[in-house]
């Protein structure tokens, strides 16, 4: 598939991230949806069960659920049978603290259920100060429980500069638990933007995830890290932003989002509660069709690695307070003299 068919939009999003609720036991410090209470008009069972009708319409053929904490909503595994029954199937990030015995047994028991444990360090020194005292050993529980069901889950990391030099530990603790590790970068998103300068890796760092990844092919990423492609040697997934392309986030009250980490009102093209609904807006929404149609100008377009990291992240430019035709804010090139022009 071209890459010009990717950047003006499908027929349905690829990556569909949904956030069920805010409603979150835990507030960690870099949370892209600054998540903690419920909202009070979330969508209603009926409102969730209409819009995965719709999705199923639309062929979306697989949905990431997150929030806040998704297992925390009451009707959550009413919605995830639901959405299996009709024919989509269902990832979900949770922090792993409501997973007991009866849950790993339910997981377990379901066909295309993918689930995904977050975990920010190897040890609870690391992983605690981001994600609350105590939470690394109560993820270590849910993956113990889902491990003895035989289910193969997902070690989910956002990478500082903290965790980084851990990254052969992760990668050991998922092996130990036959487990895939998934490694995301953090966004100054959300409550990210106060720790964004402290907790972003360094550049050397980077340069250093970058050549760790290449050796490592089976470590999971989400594309998150395209923009060290300009390194030279693409890593593995696409190499652009597809916001409002292929990506897009419908958050707990049915507002639509071009990417999960821009939740933004810029970046809002329209409420599932609307005529038209979902369908309308993916295919119809003014800015979508903006998204679709506009490209990284600016010196990126100069650059001798446009053609491999396309300018970088937009949600990263745009909470540093930067233009879309900026250089991504962690651009490999540290300076002008660097970038070279046509």
């Amino acid at each position: 598939m071209s890459y010009d068919l990717f950047r003006r939009g499908l027929s349905a999003p690829i990556c569909l991230t949904w956030e069920i609720t805010y409603a979150c036991n835990l507030r960690c410090v870099h949370c892209l949806s600054s998540s903690g209470h419920r909202r009070p008009d979330e969508l209603t069972t009926a409102e969730a069960k209409r819009l995965i009708d719709e999705w199923a319409e639309m062929k979306v053929f697989y949905i990431n659920v997150g929030g806040g904490e998704p297992m925390s909503r009451k009707d959550f595994f009413e919605l995830m049978d639901y959405a299996l029954a009709r024919g989509i199937g269902v990832k979900f990030s949770t922090n792993g603290s409501l997973i007991d015995r009866a849950a790993a047994a339910w997981i377990a028991s379901r066909d295309y259920l993918d689930v995904q444990i977050s975990l920010d360090g190897a040890t609870a020194e690391t992983n605690d100060p981001v994600r609350g005292e105590g939470s690394y050993q109560r993820a270590l529980t849910a993956m113990t429980h889902l491990a003895k069901q035989g289910f193969p889950f997902k070690i989910n990391a956002t990478v500082t500069r903290y965790n980084y030099p851990q990254l052969d530990e992760l990668y050991a603790l998922a092996q130990q638990y036959k487990a895939e590790l998934r490694l995301t970068r953090l966004r100054p998103t959300g409550r990210g933007g106060a720790v964004w300068r402290d907790l972003r890796p360094t550049h050397d760092q980077n340069r250093g995830l970058y050549d760790w990844l290449l050796q490592h092919r089976d470590v999971l990423t989400g594309d998150s890290f395209f923009h060290l492609s300009a390194y030279g040697q693409p890593l593995e997934g696409l190499n652009l932003c597809g916001a409002g392309r292929i990506v897009c986030c419908v958050d707990p009250v049915g507002e639509v989002y071009a990417c999960p980490f821009l939740l933004a009102p810029e970046f809002a093209a329209g409420n599932v509660r609307q005529p038209g609904g979902f369908t309308e807006i993916w295919r119809s929404a003014p800015l979508f069709a903006h998204l679709r149609d506009w490209q990284v100008g600016g010196g990126c377009q100069h650059c001798n690695a446009y053609a491999l990291c396309h300018g970088g992240c937009i949600a990263a430019k745009h909470f540093e307070g930067r233009s879309p035709d900026a250089p991504d804010p962690d651009c490999v090139y540290e300076s002008a003299d660097r970038v070279a022009t046509a």
